[in-house]
């Protein structure tokens, strides 16, 4: 506890109350901040290294340097110089490893089966004390890298990220190119006279320093096994005393603002980006304004911004809040899924959203949405799950670079400083002067004029004219919107009811009719205020045929869409559904907290059982859907043979080509005949699990659909075969 090595131990670490591991975090005297997690119950343990040092960092010349020295850290360590002595180590004993390089982090992380972590952990230690970079390996790297970004090439997200990187200021360090390929990292820097493996070796030495990592390391071991065990590995990693980097100018200055950008997708994919920058808001993280804004922004009740853009056909989701970008700046973004009379709306929708911003301003900062924010994020942390070892401790080997070690657990869900000066200094960047927008659709090809250069992408930019600038900064009030309604889905009872006498350790059958079978099992393990109801709905109508199964689907879809404004308060109370059609019919399952499950379980029911189909929005997803079945023509080669050998692995299934061919013959008549026929021949088979006492009979039956009790049909068609949903 008290070796040299260390230079403080922190032991009250705030963590949910559910939690049962022990935690201590560690300051070593070589800067190194360590958080360790003892868990006698984990099957594996995980460790995990983040080095605040990413893709910005690469010199200017070499392209991708940071992601290429992820990758042969892998391969091969002065104590360990097999090549493939990490990778063997933890596939021989049930492990598994991976990596990933961010604007400014790489982060390794690593599980195995829990009784080897310390010959895991002594060969990982070894990435940060003695890499070989060995020349032999250098060359199939590279090639390694390169396959990553070919993979990537066809990817409208990657090309998007890199698009909007290329169009801020190109001296900035958010301009790179941060994957890398064979040309950055062979072919110009061969040509330049640069040996790559020397930059390698220069870069691990002046970046890969102990005051730069956060560590994390999850096993059985008590917290005085597991501090004896990081002291001895990771005591000895240099302190270079390389300061953070910092990035205090932003990417987008004057001349990148007011810029509207036409940018030709892979795949027929419509969205609308709207993008401000804005400071690092960082260290606000006990006031989070940015999450203030992003709640009313994103809210998708009755009176929000989506609310009103669906109601005109315009878009189909939106999504608002911050965005990371380094230390030094974020974004504010504000983007929409566009619709084709959406695509010719643009300055219309970005109209409405300044009109809404407008009303946060009138309205002023609101305590009481600030306290419901904060209601929520106690709730969701006091009642946490459990999460896997792997991820979790890599997301904290992450944390502990911009959190006191007593808060690193609790920090992103920590609201506790109402400060409506910082609410109105983020709302003060979101004006029309400060926009960037890029709107992404087919129908724009033909018309650019400019190529991207790293993924090809095909794009026109435009500077927004003075009079849509001037249009939007005078957006008035609309009637239309509203702030959201107090979220009465936030749970409030935390009971848990108490575990019977000789409780099963399987589901029971506690209700077998002719229509419904229900089965029963207490939770007996978790012990906490919520559970699962999944509910099976058989049909002999749901997979017909091609046109039977995109009918089940069109009708799911369309519900979910119409329950969306009601739900929305739920999921962000962590109450949450899904509904999908299936070889077998219909799939529902509620999950979350048990107190007020039972209402959101009887309006969905309810809905539908009485659904009405809204004639417009028919049009919509219908469209939508058909574009998404033709979009797994652009989707990568792996893709395409998991999915071709699923398909000859089911009996009988409708391809996705089926489904297209079929999807024409789905009119609105035909879809408002079909659902009274899905319903009419229904079988119910459910299973609720979680904390749900089975003393109360009339409890239970409240989260059984009795509204969509059978309406008998005759000749419906057999159901013998086994199908599946491609």
């Amino acid at each position: 506890m008290n070796a040299p090595a260390v230079n403080r131990v922190v032991g009250d670490i705030i963590r949910s109350p559910e939690d049962k591991r022990d935690y201590r975090g560690l300051e070593f005297t070589n800067g190194l901040k360590a958080m360790l997690i003892s868990d006698p119950t984990t099957d594996k343990s995980s460790a995990a290294l983040d080095v605040h040092i990413g893709s910005l960092s690469d010199p200017g010349n070499i392209s991708g340097l940071a992601h290429f020295c992820e990758h042969m850290l892998f391969l091969g360590t002065k104590k360990y110089p097999k090549e493939n002595e990490y990778s063997q180590f933890l596939s021989e004993h049930a492990g598994s490893s991976n990596a990933f390089t961010s604007g400014e982090h790489t982060n390794y992380y690593f599980d195995v089966s829990h009784e080897h972590l310390e010959g895991a952990l002594d060969r990982f230690a070894q990435f940060f004390l003695c890499p070989l970079f060995d020349e032999s390996c250098k060359d199939r790297e590279v090639n390694a890298v390169d396959s990553e970004h070919e993979k990537n090439l066809m990817n409208d997200s990657w090309r998007l990220f890199q698009l909007e990187k290329a169009t801020g200021n190109p001296n900035h360090p958010f301009s790179k190119f941060g994957t890398g390929n064979k040309l950055t990292l062979e072919t110009q820097p061969s040509k330049d006279g640069i040996d790559i493996r020397q930059e390698l070796l220069q870069f691990h030495s002046t970046y890969y320093s102990s005051n730069l990592m956060g560590l994390c390391v999850l096993g059985r071991e008590s917290l005085d096994d597991l501090t004896s065990m990081v002291v001895k590995l990771f005591g000895e990693v240099e302190n270079k005393n390389v300061p953070v980097p910092e990035f205090p100018e932003h990417p987008f200055q004057e001349e990148h603002l007011r810029q509207f950008y036409k940018v030709v997708p892979i795949k027929d994919i419509r969205n609308l980006y709207v993008t401000f920058p804005i400071p690092d808001l960082q260290k606000y993280y006990k006031s989070n304004p940015g999450h203030y804004l992003g709640h009313l922004i994103g809210h998708e009740g009755p009176g929000s911004l989506l609310s009103e853009l669906k109601s005109k056909g315009w878009v189909n989701t939106l999504v608002g809040g911050q965005k990371e970008g380094a230390r030094g700046f974020m974004f504010f973004i504000i983007n929409v899924d566009l619709t084709e009379e959406g695509l010719l709306h643009v300055e219309d929708i970005i109209f409405h959203m300044f009109q809404y911003i407008q009303k946060l301003r009138t309205e002023g900062p609101q305590a009481w949405v600030f306290e419901e924010c904060k209601d929520l994020n106690k709730v969701a942390f006091r009642f946490k799950d459990k999460e896997r070892p792997r991820g979790y401790t890599s997301k904290v080997a992450g944390l502990v670079h911009y959190y006191p070690l007593e808060e690193v657990l609790a920090a992103e869900y920590l609201l506790e400083d109402f400060r409506p000066d910082l609410i109105e200094m983020v709302l003060d960047k979101l004006r029309p002067e400060h926009v960037r927008v890029a709107v992404v659709s087919k129908s724009f090809e033909g018309q650019t004029d400019k190529t991207e250069e790293w993924y090809g992408t095909q794009y026109k930019q435009e500077a927004i004219s003075e009079e849509s600038i001037e249009k939007w900064a005078s957006a008035d009030l609309n009637g239309k919107f509203t702030l959201p309604m107090k979220n009465e889905f936030i749970p409030t009872n935390f009971e848990i009811y108490p575990l019977e006498t000789d409780s099963p350790s399987v589901p029971t059958l506690i209700k077998d009719t002719a229509i419904s079978k229900v089965w029963f099992k207490q939770d007996d393990k978790f012990f906490l205020p919520k559970a699962c109801l999944n509910f099976e709905f058989f049909s002999p109508f749901a997979y017909v045929d091609p046109l039977h199964c995109n009918m089940a689907y069109l009708y799911l879809e369309l519900l979910k869409d119409s329950l969306n404004e009601y739900a929305y308060a739920a999921e962000l109370a962590g109450l949450n559904y899904d509904l999908q059609n299936t070889v077998y019919g219909m799939y529902l399952s509620v999950k979350g907290y048990s107190d007020k499950q039972h209402i959101l379980l009887k309006k969905i029911v309810e809905k539908m059982a009485n659904f009405e189909i809204d004639e417009k929005r028919f049009d919509i997803i219908k469209e939508a859907y058909m574009r998404s079945l033709n979009n797994f023509r652009a989707e990568q080669p792996h893709q395409h043979a998991m999915y071709y050998l699923r398909l000859l692995m089911t009996e009988v299934a409708w391809t996705k080509d089926e489904l297209r061919e079929a999807l024409d013959d789905v009119t609105l008549p035909r879809l408002k005949a079909f659902i009274p026929q899905l319903l009419s021949r229904l079988h119910i088979e459910a299973l609720l699990h979680g904390n749900i006492p089975k003393e109360s009979p009339a409890h239970i039956k409240g989260h059984i659909p009795e509204s969509l009790t059978p309406r008998r049909l005759n000749n419906f068609p057999p159901t013998s075969l086994s199908f599946c949903h491609f």
